[in-house]
């Protein structure tokens, strides 16, 4: 079965680009230009993914962004020309999956929406990662490069199992320091970098020049496996 797009966007020229680009990838596309419409559509049509646009005539994205995280989970992509890194850190906080500044790149746009669409999966199918001779067993709680185990701390462990399990999304510093160490330590970043560089050494194959753990300059970490 075809994957369901909803682009909520009030530029009509952008709309006809991404259904051009969407209908060509086999996706099932429907559009509005409202952010209401847009919340009415997901409620009906529960779409596989919806590319959202920040400057929207009635409500802002932001807005549509947090209601609809009140009850539905589907993988949300920001498209907008708002560039600002802190806008991109709200939209991000505000629970949308990625965000793409226009004028986009269609193949960039297509490996983002294959990546936000992945994290859907039900999390017991994601038991066991692997990324070239890296194996992260979350049943077991067994990491092993090569067939050899690496000896992960607790810290370290549960920031591998948080990125593996959110395959492709940026996640901002504040949400990855909420759900390690909880929701008082939001500004210690200091505590973040320190446990990344740990990781990296450990299982990306060039730590100082990572593919795994790639860092978002000003907002946070992207996992690419």
């Amino acid at each position: 079965m075809n994957a369901v797009a909803l682009i909520i966007d009030d530029e009509v020229q952008i709309r006809r680009l991404l259904r051009l680009v969407l209908e060509a990838e086999s996706y099932k596309v429907h559009e509005v230009d409202t952010g209401q419409l847009g919340l009415i559509e997901i409620a009906t049509r529960k779409p596989d993914v919806v590319l959202l646009d920040l400057g929207l005539p009635d409500l802002d994205g932001l807005q549509v962004l947090k209601r609809l995280r009140e009850w539905s989970e589907v993988p949300v992509i920001v498209l907008t020309v708002r560039d600002d890194v802190q806008e991109k850190v709200a939209a991000l906080d505000a629970g949308a999956d990625d965000y793409i500044t226009k004028p986009f790149s269609t193949p960039e746009l297509l490996a983002r929406l294959r990546a936000a669409q992945r994290k859907t999966r039900p999390s017991e199918e994601v038991s066991v990662f692997r990324n070239g001779d890296l194996v992260v067993d979350l049943t077991a709680h067994v990491v092993t490069r090569a067939g050899r185990e690496i000896k992960l701390s607790a810290t370290e462990y549960a920031l591998l199992r948080l990125f593996v399990k959110h395959p492709g999304r940026v996640l901002t510093h504040r949400h990855i320091l909420r759900e390690i160490w909880g929701p008082k330590s939001e500004e210690h970043r200091q505590y973040l970098r320190v446990y990344v560089t740990h990781l990296r050494q450990k299982i990306e194959p060039h730590p100082a020049k990572p593919s795994l753990i790639q860092t978002q300059p000003g907002i946070g970490y992207r996992f690419t496996g």
